[in-house]
């Protein structure tokens, strides 16, 4: 029987998982994996918890809302493949040496189609002195409603995820401010199921976190061309050289974890910026959340990266 594997929403940061999936990772370990996408990020937990589907990436953050809103929820995060955060701040105007003081008095707007950014972006500012509630913020717009306000002067910073950086930095319209990534390791995105299809399942699930770590090694060595190259499929409606900005981009700030194991300092990092930001109280223990034992054993196995054709 196949694995039934689930992405929240499609996003360029994720691009581990397309590799695997494009490269047939998961059958060079002789795994059947069919591959879905929730119609809403915040469909993607329940759908686990209801059966519907076996395995999601997503954040810990949705195993910890889990446990927020079912205590008997049993989920558990495992193989962590994104390991700080990929959302950016994107000014109108350079501001080479920014701070975070210099949001006071502007008209910023955050990532409303998923909590984890505004989250973070909250405890850094806290952690500056710098207190959220402070600042003109646009909540309620999408991150294309906002690219296009940005461009027209209706607002002086927006949170985005790639593209959409590369495609302002591309023409001029938008710069660089502040990458989240660069406060450190901020577990993003794992795989996350059920305890109890970690037992039943459990040869099937090393077969996948096999795959996924022997494309992680591949993403040791590979620039951004190869990686744009190889996630083309999923991305067709993004212009080739955007793209592979991107990918030099969120290489360059070492998004991508070299191996599965999902560190407890991410964790606590994620789960301080959820409980700062009154998402959680007081968020799952991360005993209670991680499974990395199918992690520490393949790791210890050291399996050879992906091939170029994903043997």
């Amino acid at each position: 029987m196949a694995i039934t594997l689930q992405e929240s929403l499609r996003a360029l940061f994720y691009a581990p998982f397309y590799v695997a999936l494009a490269r047939d990772a998961y059958a060079a370990e002789g795994l059947d994996v069919r591959f879905v996408s929730s119609p809403r990020p915040g469909d993607a937990a329940r759908n686990v918890i209801d059966g519907s589907v076996d395995v999601c990436w997503g954040g810990p953050m949705r195993v910890m809302q889990a446990y927020q809103q079912m205590p008997e929820s049993d989920l558990a995060s495992f193989a962590e493949v994104v390991t700080r955060d990929p959302f950016l701040l994107i000014g109108r105007e350079p501001r080479p040496n920014f701070v975070a003081r210099d949001l006071l008095g502007l008209r910023v707007a955050t990532v409303s189609e998923v909590p984890t950014p505004w989250m973070c972006l909250q405890e850094d500012l806290r952690r500056a002195g710098v207190d959220p509630a402070a600042l003109t913020r646009v909540s309620d717009g999408g991150m294309v409603d906002n690219v296009a306000a940005l461009r027209r002067g209706d607002l002086d910073v927006v949170q985005v995820f790639e593209p959409f950086a590369a495609m302002l930095l591309a023409d001029g319209a938008g710069h660089l401010w502040y990458a989240q990534a660069s406060r450190g390791p901020t577990s993003y995105t794992a795989f996350y199921a059920r305890r109890g299809l970690l037992d039943q399942r459990r040869d099937e699930l090393l077969c996948m976190v096999r795959a996924i770590y022997r494309t992680q090694k591949w993403f040791a060595s590979a620039d951004g061309e190869a990686i744009s190259a190889a996630i083309a499929g999923y991305f067709e409606d993004v212009p080739a050289a955007i793209r592979v900005d991107a990918c030099k981009r969120y290489a360059s700030l070492g998004i991508w974890g070299r191996d599965p194991w999902l560190p407890r300092s991410g964790y606590e990092r994620l789960r301080a910026s959820l409980v700062s930001g009154s998402f959680v109280s007081p968020g799952a223990p991360y005993e209670l959340a991680v499974d990395n034992s199918l992690a520490e054993r393949i790791i210890a196995e050291d399996p050879p990266a992906l091939d170029e054709k994903g043997r």
